[in-house]
């Protein structure tokens, strides 16, 4: 059975047998670990002859093995049941909820990413958001997956979240209406000439949806696009080998990834093949703090390659490689295995990939003042295995006079986004004058 790979940020001991190749390596490296399993064990018995009420021997394993996965790193996790359902949901691209990436921090939970065209994203959530009441119920303390229990719901019936926003004195209330969510991976639309692929997750079809996209644009421009503005701002990640064939998209040779696991020579490489569907067109990839795992091996690769400038802010740091175990019919594990390099041998793990061009999402009136979570900030990540470059990781380029203007100033002009604004008006330079342009043509 082949696992699958997964790349995105936040989600029976009793009769263990070990089995060694052979005699000596039983007598020498696992006697220690004999005897921390009898410690377990001795305090599994105590916890069910001696707690203050009878607990359910599941309760207790399941409780063990969450707290062996949560001391490793934040991405390694068991799942099972509602916990297994959400897991396979999200990866096939629908589930039900409010469109929220949640992680836990100090007791507290904290939106990492709403996704593009849904009811957290409508109501203006904002990454950095921190979720204290679900319905007037205090969430501190709550495990995450209780957390994100209680946010779940019927389509149609509404929720109230109560939100504390640093920078603003007081929390205030939003109420959503939750819906089945139903992921477009991919959007696309034709802006004078220069096509916009704005890809939101990388699930089971957005490498095919991405090629759709390219060959449409191409339809909708005549056959002469400008050249291409990839969105993946805000992106949680997804599936490997999506990220894999989004890069190929737009390659037309070389590396795009390469996976390293345990051992040395425990390395698997990824390469492009010949054709690429954007015919060597300037290509901006714009990123931000959302920007996750494998949204971040597409901006890496092409990066490398020399084949797109990525625009906007470092991305999130997500370098490491979860594979999805099935342990039942109804149960998964998901266990971190490798960490994933750039084809220059890079290390995304904790660092990011830096932007070619900084640019600050002026359109956004507070975007100073909210906090960017970033995989360096969660308990437990992985180090990377390079050296992490952090100069650009909140870089004030406001003093440069290409970065002055006010969101107010921004609004009375038209400009609702600011970044994707300036890789527009960026391309247009790259392209050179052309004689027609089409308005706008969308999907």
């Amino acid at each position: 059975m082949r696992f699958a790979k997964l790349l995105s940020p936040l989600l029976v001991v009793g009769a263990l047998t070990l089995v060694p190749t052979t005699t000596s390596q039983l007598a020498a490296a696992d006697a220690d670990t004999y005897k921390e399993l009898e410690t377990f064990m001795s305090v599994f018995q105590r916890v069910r002859s001696q707690y203050v009420d009878k607990v359910d021997d599941h309760v207790l394993i399941k409780g063990a093995i969450d707290g062996m996965l949560a001391a490793l790193d934040p991405h390694s996790a068991y799942a099972e049941g509602a916990d297994f359902q959400q897991t396979k949901a999200t990866t096939d691209g629908n589930y039900g909820g409010l469109g929220l990436s949640v992680s836990a921090e100090d007791g507290a939970v904290k939106i990492i990413t709403p996704t593009e065209d849904t009811p957290a994203d409508r109501a203006g959530l904002k990454a950095g958001d921190y979720i204290t009441h679900v319905d007037g119920q205090l969430l501190y303390g709550a495990t995450l997956d209780e957390a994100v229990e209680k946010m779940r719901g019927e389509p149609g019936t509404k929720v109230k979240l109560t939100i504390v926003r640093p920078g603003r004195d007081k929390p205030f209330d939003v109420t959503l209406i939750r819906e089945k969510i139903e992921l477009k991976p991919v959007k696309f639309e034709v802006r004078d000439g220069i096509g916009i692929i704005n890809i939101n997750s990388f699930s089971a079809q957005t490498g095919a949806a991405t090629e759709n996209a390219l060959v449409s644009i191409d339809k909708m421009t005549g056959g002469h696009p400008l050249g291409y503005v990839v969105d993946l701002r805000s992106n949680p990640g997804g599936l490997l080998d999506q990220a894999v064939a989004v890069s190929d998209a737009f390659l037309d040779r070389g590396e795009i990834v390469s996976e390293r696991g345990r051992e040395k020579t425990d390395i698997e490489r990824f390469y492009a093949h010949p054709g690429d569907l954007s015919h060597g067109l300037p290509v901006i990839v714009l990123t931000d703090a959302g920007t996750a795992s494998a949204a971040e091996i597409v901006a890496g690769a092409l990066q490398d390659q020399r084949r797109a400038l990525v625009m906007g802010e470092k991305s999130f740091g997500k370098g490491s490689v979860q594979t999805v175990m099935p342990m039942s019919a109804a149960s998964v594990l998901r266990l971190t295995t490798a960490r994933y390099y750039t084809p220059s041998g890079r290390s995304v793990q904790a660092g990011g990939i830096d932007p070619d061009i900084v640019v600050p999402q002026l359109s956004d009136p507070d975007y100073k003042d909210r906090p960017r979570l970033r995989e360096a900030d969660l308990r437990k990540h992985l180090l990377s295995q390079t050296k992490v470059d952090d100069s650009l990781l909140e870089q004030d380029v406001t003093a440069d006079p290409r970065f002055s203007a006010s969101a107010e100033a921004l609004k009375l002009e038209g400009v609702k986004d600011f970044q994707l604004d300036y890789a527009l008006k960026t391309l247009r330079r790259l392209a050179g004058p052309v004689a027609a342009k089409p308005k706008v043509a969308a999907r």
